[in-house]
């Protein structure tokens, strides 16, 4: 493999494919035209070795343990901006001027309320119903709300409708939390900030008057900023492919929070804070690291290794620093679940089973104990994700639409079924 083509011998045939090399990251080889040429297709379960498309927003290296947003390092725009900065940034390619911020938050703000028809939509869930049950039914359900903005081949509309699911995502997680345990629904306020907003949405009733804590309100906003885009993960795939159908950009979200909702993506956080809560104690970790390293045991450490990343998940690192600002804050000194975490860090970080198998801390193994802090249910836990996520999904499916090159996905197969037979009547079979 030399030069600017590759060649595959097949049967005896030789066949030229294009290799295509980004801006970073490894080079690709074109095989858009492999069946054409050899009657085969490529076998990639999973999609491990495979790019879907072409992409220009996120940028993860899993071996040395980055991630980029349009270039810039997590680290900083955690560090430096806001999650509404990101937002602008992931959707223009560019961080805003301080003119471009004001008019981005101004617009977002404008746009937090829902149809109020909305409100009743909610009583038809049973109340025990998970929030990510809501949440799904009520994304799909905005298509049906909002018909201004459903016309993905007009860019006002895809705009319209970009601006009104980063503003109404909080404000429908908030509802379904409310709704899940029995509190009138808290409409949004306009003089505050959207992380601020969101937290008094969920946590503020008409009997008190509720004061956000800035603390809480930052650490929270950094969480949305970890959480925001992560190159072409499941859901993130899910969205570009229900979205090279033509389906409503509503409809595509939806699709990307059904998928968000399994254990193995999104509700990893739940599952990590789980798993503390069963070690219970540092006195019981050795007990579950020889659970963890025995093949015929069942026991999983949740919260450690990541699909992509081979090396420590540079969210990790600023989420550990964000959660010990949190239980600081709020005057938890000796948290149980923390010093699980903390020893079960220390050790998957010097145990030689864990480096060989570079099973490092990921994301998921701090924030689930922060937001439990924050007084969120473990039930949440997605919903949050999901609101954090919409910004990423947005923009991955506005660059799939205006792509000239992007068709509708139609993966193929490895056919194992039985081969053509004949129809057999029911009396003699």
């Amino acid at each position: 493999m030399s030069g600017t083509s590759s060649q595959l011998q097949v049967d005896g045939k030789t066949v030229d494919m294009a290799i295509k090399t980004g801006s970073i990251g490894p080079s690709v080889i074109d095989i858009g035209k492999l069946y054409a040429q050899t009657g085969m297709f490529t076998y990639d379960p999973g999609f491990t070795s495979t790019a879907s498309c072409e992409s220009k927003i996120t940028y993860i290296d899993g071996d040395e343990g980055v991630l980029l947003y349009r270039g810039y390092p997590i680290e900083q725009l955690a560090e430096h901006g806001d999650f509404l900065e990101t937002c602008y940034l992931l959707l223009e390619g560019e961080l805003p001027t301080a003119a471009q911020k004001a008019d981005f938050d101004y617009r977002v703000t404008r746009h937090t309320m829902v149809h109020e028809q909305m409100a009743r939509f909610f009583q038809g869930f049973r109340r025990d119903a998970h929030p990510m049950a809501v949440m799904v039914g009520s994304i799909g359900a905005m298509s049906a709300f909002y018909h201004d903005s459903t016309d993905i081949s007009d860019p006002h509309q895809r705009m319209v409708a970009s601006m009104r699911m980063i503003a109404k995502m909080p404000t429908l997680a908030a509802m379904a939390f409310k709704y899940t345990v029995g509190q009138p629904f808290v409409y949004p306020l306009n003089s505050l900030d959207y992380t601020s907003n969101f937290l008094r949405m969920c946590f503020a009733v008409p009997a008190e008057e509720y004061k956000v804590n800035p603390v809480l309100a930052r650490a929270l906003d950094r969480i949305f900023i970890l959480h925001a885009d992560h190159e072409q993960n499941a859901s993130t795939s899910t969205v570009r492919l229900a979205g090279s159908s033509g389906a409503n950009p509503f409809a595509c979200i939806a699709a990307g929070t059904a998928c968000l909702w399994g254990p193995a993506h999104g509700g990893a956080n739940e599952a990590a804070l789980k798993m503390l809560e069963e070690i219970g104690s540092v006195d019981n970790i050795p007990k579950y690291i020889a659970k963890a390293k025995d093949k015929n045991d069942p026991f999983r450490l949740m919260g450690f290794g990541h699909r992509v990343y081979k090396n420590y998940d540079p969210r990790a690192k600023i989420m550990q620093k964000t959660t010990h600002e949190v239980l600081n804050e709020l005057g938890i000194k000796d948290d149980p679940l923390l010093d699980v975490a903390i020893e079960l860090e220390r050790i998957a970080l010097s145990d030689s089973y864990f480096i060989e198998k570079k099973l490092y801390p990921n994301i998921d193994f701090y924030s689930g104990i922060t937001l439990k802090a924050m007084g969120f249910p473990t039930s949440m836990f997605t919903a949050l994700f999901a609101l954090a996520r919409t910004v990423g999904w947005i923009a991955q499916w506005k660059e799939m639409i205006e792509d000239p090159s992007q068709r509708i996905g139609r993966p193929r197969q490895l056919y194992t079924g039985a081969a053509s037979r004949d129809y057999t009547p029911i009396g003699r079979r």
